[in-house]
C-alpha cells in the first residue's frame, strides 16, 4: 500500500444515476417523495411503539431500532443524491466520501444484525413461550441491540483503516450515486487485492452468519406454528413472522446479488439498480410491511387514531 500522505486526489465526482438531463428533475421529485415517505413511515412507527403500552415488548423494541436504522441508512445516501441530481458539478471531498462509506457500513451491518436478532426473538416467543420473559428480558434486549451497533462500528473502522492507507492518484470519477466500496476501490492506484478479500470475507461472514440464525430460527418456528391447534393462534403467530420474512427476503436478496456474484458479471447499471433496493426501497417499505401485515400494529394504529378524534 502507498501511504495516505501520497494521496493526490482530494475530491471525487459522483456520476449519479443517469446522464440524461431530461430525467434529472423527475428523478429529484421521485426520490424526494420516497425519502419523505421513508421519514414519515419510520418516525411514525417509532412514535406509535413509544406511545402504545401494548407494543412495549422485545419484538417492537427491536422494530423501533430497525426503523431508526432505516432513517439513518437512507439519510446517509438520499439527501446528498438529491442535491447532486440538480447540480452540474457532483463533487464530494475525500473525507466526506470516506465518512459516507463508513456510515453506510455501520447502518447496513446493524440492519443485518437486527434482522437476525428479531428472528431469534420470534423463535423464543413461539417455541419457548414460557421462558420468553426470562430469556428476552430488558437487559438481554439492550445487550443485543448494543452489540449490533458495536459490531457494525468495528466493521466500519476496519474499512476506514484500509481506505485511508490507499493512494488515489488516477481518475476521480466514481461511477455511482454514492461512495460505494466497490466503485471507490476502482479509483485507487494502490494494491487493493488484500482489501478486496477482506471486503468479501466481511460481507460473507456477516450475511452467512445472520442468515444462518434466521434460517434455523424459522426451521423451528414453522413446525411449531403448524402444531398450534387454534386457527386464531396460528394466524397471530404468522402475522408476527410474515413481515419479518418479507423484509429479510428483500434486504438480503439485494445484498447477496450485489456483493457475492462474480465480478466478471458486474455491470454499472445493474449495480446502481440493485443498490437502490437496499438503500432506498427497503427503508421506505419496511414500516408499511410491518404496519399492514402485523395485526398488533394495525390495532395500535386504530387506538392512536381513536385518541386523536
Amino acid at each position: 500500500m502507498i501511504p495516505a500522505n501520497d494521496t493526490k486526489v482530494t475530491e471525487f465526482i459522483l456520476s449519479g444515476l443517469t446522464d440524461c438531463p431530461h430525467l434529472q428533475v423527475p428523478l429529484f421529485f421521485i426520490f424526494l417523495a420516497m425519502y419523505t415517505v421513508t421519514l414519515v413511515g419510520n418516525f411514525g412507527l417509532i412514535i406509535l411503539i413509544r406511545m402504545d403500552l401494548h407494543l412495549h415488548t422485545p419484538m417492537y423494541y427491536f422494530l423501533s431500532h430497525l426503523a431508526f436504522v432505516d432513517i439513518c441508512y437512507s439519510s446517509v445516501i438520499i439527501p446528498q443524491m438529491l442535491v447532486h441530481i440538480l447540480e452540474e458539478e457532483k463533487t464530494i471531498g475525500f473525507s466526506r466520501c470516506v465518512a459516507q462509506l463508513c456510515f453506510f457500513v455501520v447502518f447496513g451491518i446493524t440492519e443485518c444484525l437486527l434482522l437476525a436478532v428479531m428472528a431469534y426473538d420470534r423463535y423464543v416467543a413461539i417455541c419457548k413461550p414460557l421462558l420468553y420473559p426470562v430469556i428476552m428480558c430488558r437487559r438481554t434486549c439492550g445487550w443485543l441491540v448494543a452489540g449490533s451497533y458495536a459490531v457494525s462500528v468495528l466493521h466500519a473502522v476496519t474499512h476506514a483503516t484500509f481506505i485511508l492507507a490507499f493512494s488515489f492518484c488516477r481518475a476521480n470519477i466514481i461511477n455511482h450515486y454514492f461512495c460505494d466500496i466497490l466503485s471507490f476501490l476502482a479509483l485507487s492506484c494502490s494494491d487493493t487485492h488484500i482489501y478486496e478479500v477482506v471486503v468479501f470475507a466481511l460481507v460473507s461472514t456477516n450475511c452467512l452468519s445472520t442468515m444462518t440464525i434466521i434460517f434455523f430460527s424459522y426451521i423451528y418456528i414453522l413446525p411449531t406454528i403448524l402444531r398450534i391447534c387454534s386457527p386464531e393462534g396460528r394466524r397471530k403467530a404468522f402475522s408476527t413472522c410474515a413481515p419479518h420474512l418479507s423484509v429479510v427476503t428483500m434486504f438480503y436478496g439485494a445484498i447477496l446479488f450485489m456483493y457475492l456474484r462474480p465480478s466478471s458479471t458486474n455491470t454499472l447499471a445493474e449495480d446502481k439498480v440493485t443498490t437502490l433496493f437496499y438503500t432506498v426501497m427497503t427503508p421506505m417499505l419496511n414500516p408499511f410491511i410491518y404496519s399492514l401485515r402485523n395485526r398488533e400494529v394495525k390495532i395500535a394504529m386504530k387506538r392512536a387514531l381513536h385518541r386523536l378524534q
